[in-house]
């Protein structure tokens, strides 16, 4: 009976642990920027074309 005792403090003391991180992270504007992230999807496509691009054209050469 001891042990549940011990793991029901344990584990209120993690989730207290966790809701004050979670809080702390709030109050310093980790969650502020809800626009970017559902447009990034959009970009990162257009950057990977670019680079096959600019990768499967040969480098010129001078003739002199």
């Amino acid at each position: 009976m001891g042990v549940i005792y011990v793991l029901l403090t344990i584990s209120i003391i993690v989730a207290i642990i966790f809701f004050v991180a979670f809080i702390l992270s709030v109050r310093n504007g980790q969650y502020d920027d809800v626009y970017t992230p559902s447009i990034r999807m959009l970009f990162d496509d257009e950057l990977v074309k670019e680079r096959k691009e600019k990768s499967s054209v040969p480098p010129k050469t001078k003739q002199s």
